[in-house]
Protein backbone atom coordinates (compact mmCIF):
# COMPACT_ATOMS: atom_id res chain seq x y z
CA UNK A 1 0.00 0.00 0.00
CA UNK A 2 2.66 2.20 0.91
CA UNK A 3 4.44 1.84 -2.39
CA UNK A 4 1.12 3.08 -4.33
CA UNK A 5 -0.71 0.11 -5.31
CA UNK A 6 -4.30 0.01 -5.09
CA UNK A 7 -5.82 -1.75 -1.96
CA UNK A 8 -8.19 -3.69 -4.31
CA UNK A 9 -5.12 -5.13 -6.17
CA UNK A 10 -4.02 -6.91 -3.03
CA UNK A 11 -5.13 -10.45 -1.78
CA UNK A 12 -4.85 -11.81 1.86
CA UNK A 13 -5.21 -15.21 2.26
CA UNK A 14 -5.36 -16.84 5.68
CA UNK A 15 -6.92 -20.26 7.30
CA UNK A 16 -9.18 -19.42 8.96
CA UNK A 17 -11.90 -16.85 9.53
CA UNK A 18 -10.43 -16.00 13.13
CA UNK A 19 -7.52 -15.08 11.36
CA UNK A 20 -8.74 -13.34 8.59
CA UNK A 21 -10.79 -11.11 11.07
CA UNK A 22 -7.29 -10.68 13.24
CA UNK A 23 -5.52 -9.66 10.37
CA UNK A 24 -8.21 -7.27 8.90
CA UNK A 25 -8.47 -5.86 12.64
CA UNK A 26 -4.66 -5.40 12.77
CA UNK A 27 -4.79 -3.87 9.68
CA UNK A 28 -7.59 -1.42 9.81
CA UNK A 29 -6.13 0.03 13.70
CA UNK A 30 -2.80 0.23 12.17
CA UNK A 31 -4.45 3.04 8.84
CA UNK A 32 -6.31 4.43 11.85
CA UNK A 33 -3.43 4.95 14.27
CA UNK A 34 -0.91 6.33 11.13
CA UNK A 35 -4.17 8.78 9.84
CA UNK A 36 -4.20 9.88 13.30
CA UNK A 37 -1.08 10.08 14.86
CA UNK A 38 1.68 13.24 15.51
CA UNK A 39 4.78 12.87 12.48
CA UNK A 40 7.26 11.72 14.37
CA UNK A 41 5.29 8.90 15.53
CA UNK A 42 4.03 8.09 12.05
CA UNK A 43 7.66 8.61 10.80
CA UNK A 44 8.49 5.61 12.96
CA UNK A 45 6.07 3.41 12.40
CA UNK A 46 6.44 3.78 8.53
CA UNK A 47 10.67 3.09 8.83
CA UNK A 48 10.17 0.31 11.21
CA UNK A 49 7.13 -0.95 9.23
CA UNK A 50 9.54 -0.96 5.55
CA UNK A 51 12.88 -0.89 7.39
CA UNK A 52 13.81 1.87 5.23
CA UNK A 53 15.06 5.72 5.91
CA UNK A 54 12.07 7.84 4.49
CA UNK A 55 11.73 11.17 3.49
CA UNK A 56 8.73 13.31 5.19
CA UNK A 57 7.18 13.15 1.83
CA UNK A 58 5.63 9.97 2.68
CA UNK A 59 3.66 10.89 5.53
CA UNK A 60 0.79 12.34 3.56
CA UNK A 61 -0.05 9.26 1.53
CA UNK A 62 0.29 7.06 4.35
CA UNK A 63 -2.41 8.68 5.90
CA UNK A 64 -5.24 8.77 2.97
CA UNK A 65 -4.42 5.02 3.11
CA UNK A 66 -7.10 4.43 5.83
CA UNK A 67 -9.54 6.21 3.80
CA UNK A 68 -8.38 4.79 0.76
CA UNK A 69 -8.99 0.96 2.71
CA UNK A 70 -12.44 2.20 3.76
CA UNK A 71 -13.36 3.18 0.41
CA UNK A 72 -12.27 0.08 -1.70
CA UNK A 73 -15.20 -1.31 -3.75
CA UNK A 74 -16.01 -4.72 -2.19
CA UNK A 75 -13.91 -4.15 1.08
CA UNK A 76 -10.55 -5.06 1.09
CA UNK A 77 -10.11 -8.71 -0.06
CA UNK A 78 -9.04 -10.52 3.09
CA UNK A 79 -10.68 -14.01 3.41
CA UNK A 80 -9.72 -17.74 3.77
CA UNK A 81 -8.05 -20.00 0.99
CA UNK A 82 -12.02 -21.49 0.64
CA UNK A 83 -13.86 -18.39 0.17
CA UNK A 84 -11.15 -17.46 -2.53
CA UNK A 85 -11.73 -21.02 -4.23
CA UNK A 86 -15.52 -20.45 -3.55
CA UNK A 87 -15.11 -17.22 -5.14
CA UNK A 88 -13.16 -18.58 -8.42
CA UNK A 89 -15.14 -21.52 -8.54
CA UNK A 90 -18.35 -19.15 -8.64
CA UNK A 91 -16.95 -16.92 -11.43
CA UNK A 92 -15.42 -19.54 -13.81
CA UNK A 93 -17.93 -22.14 -12.90
CA UNK A 94 -17.64 -23.12 -16.65
CA UNK A 95 -14.24 -23.81 -17.11
CA UNK A 96 -13.86 -25.61 -12.96
CA UNK A 97 -16.93 -28.03 -14.51
CA UNK A 98 -19.03 -26.84 -11.30
CA UNK A 99 -22.51 -25.98 -12.09
CA UNK A 100 -23.02 -22.43 -12.22
CA UNK A 101 -25.40 -21.11 -9.15
CA UNK A 102 -23.70 -23.91 -6.73
CA UNK A 103 -23.93 -23.56 -3.11
CA UNK A 104 -21.09 -24.75 -0.60
CA UNK A 105 -22.53 -26.82 2.14
CA UNK A 106 -22.34 -26.01 6.22
CA UNK A 107 -21.86 -28.84 8.25
CA UNK A 108 -25.13 -28.87 9.96
CA UNK A 109 -26.62 -29.20 6.25
CA UNK A 110 -23.85 -32.19 4.95
CA UNK A 111 -24.84 -33.59 8.52
CA UNK A 112 -28.54 -33.40 7.46
CA UNK A 113 -27.97 -34.78 4.19
CA UNK A 114 -25.81 -37.76 5.50
CA UNK A 115 -28.78 -38.75 8.14
CA UNK A 116 -30.88 -38.47 5.26
CA UNK A 117 -28.54 -40.75 3.16
CA UNK A 118 -28.38 -43.22 6.02
CA UNK A 119 -32.18 -43.60 6.22
CA UNK A 120 -32.29 -44.25 2.56
CA UNK A 121 -29.20 -47.20 2.96
CA UNK A 122 -31.19 -48.59 5.96
CA UNK A 123 -34.84 -48.86 3.67
CA UNK A 124 -32.57 -50.29 0.62
CA UNK A 125 -31.23 -52.65 3.13
CA UNK A 126 -34.50 -54.57 3.46
CA UNK A 127 -35.15 -54.73 -0.02
CA UNK A 128 -34.41 -57.82 -1.96
CA UNK A 129 -34.15 -56.17 -5.45
CA UNK A 130 -30.89 -54.45 -4.08
CA UNK A 131 -29.44 -57.95 -2.55
CA UNK A 132 -25.76 -56.12 -3.01
CA UNK A 133 -26.72 -53.27 -0.67
CA UNK A 134 -28.25 -55.25 1.77
CA UNK A 135 -24.88 -57.88 2.00
CA UNK A 136 -22.87 -54.55 2.49
CA UNK A 137 -25.07 -52.99 5.11
CA UNK A 138 -24.80 -56.06 7.44
CA UNK A 139 -20.87 -56.10 6.68
CA UNK A 140 -20.78 -52.51 8.04
CA UNK A 141 -23.38 -52.78 10.62
CA UNK A 142 -21.41 -55.64 12.02
CA UNK A 143 -18.33 -53.62 11.75
CA UNK A 144 -18.84 -50.09 12.55
CA UNK A 145 -20.63 -48.01 15.42
CA UNK A 146 -22.85 -45.22 14.81
CA UNK A 147 -19.96 -42.87 14.58
CA UNK A 148 -17.86 -44.98 12.37
CA UNK A 149 -20.35 -45.63 9.83
CA UNK A 150 -21.18 -41.49 9.88
CA UNK A 151 -17.43 -41.17 9.28
CA UNK A 152 -17.56 -43.60 6.31
CA UNK A 153 -20.93 -42.00 5.07
CA UNK A 154 -18.75 -38.83 5.05
CA UNK A 155 -15.90 -40.30 3.29
CA UNK A 156 -17.97 -41.82 0.28
CA UNK A 157 -19.76 -38.13 0.02
CA UNK A 158 -16.43 -36.48 -0.47
CA UNK A 159 -15.43 -39.38 -3.11
CA UNK A 160 -18.72 -40.12 -4.87
CA UNK A 161 -17.90 -39.60 -8.49
CA UNK A 162 -14.75 -41.77 -7.73
CA UNK A 163 -17.19 -44.40 -6.37
CA UNK A 164 -20.02 -43.91 -8.99
CA UNK A 165 -17.01 -44.70 -11.72
CA UNK A 166 -16.19 -47.36 -10.10
CA UNK A 167 -19.86 -48.90 -9.82
CA UNK A 168 -20.13 -47.95 -13.48
CA UNK A 169 -16.90 -49.39 -14.78
CA UNK A 170 -17.50 -52.62 -13.00
CA UNK A 171 -21.23 -52.96 -13.16
CA UNK A 172 -22.72 -52.29 -9.95
CA UNK A 173 -21.31 -53.56 -6.06
CA UNK A 174 -20.57 -57.16 -7.02
CA UNK A 175 -18.25 -56.24 -9.93
CA UNK A 176 -16.76 -54.42 -7.95
CA UNK A 177 -16.28 -56.03 -5.07
CA UNK A 178 -15.00 -59.01 -7.16
CA UNK A 179 -12.56 -56.14 -8.89
CA UNK A 180 -11.18 -55.07 -5.41
CA UNK A 181 -11.17 -58.75 -3.89
CA UNK A 182 -8.83 -59.84 -6.84
CA UNK A 183 -6.34 -56.58 -6.46
CA UNK A 184 -6.22 -57.26 -2.46
CA UNK A 185 -6.00 -60.90 -3.25
CA UNK A 186 -8.45 -62.39 -1.23
CA UNK A 187 -11.48 -65.25 -2.09
CA UNK A 188 -14.54 -64.33 -3.72
CA UNK A 189 -17.29 -63.73 -1.19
Amino acid sequence: LLNGTAPEKILCLTFTKAAAAEMAKRLFDTLGHWATCPDDVLMEALENATGDSLTREILSPARRLFAQALETPGGLKIQTIHAFCERLLKRFPLEARVPPHFSVLDERTIDELLSEAKLRVLERSGDDQDRDVACAFEIMVERLDETQFHDLMKEIAGKRSRLNRLLTDHGGVSGAVAVIAQQLGLMPG
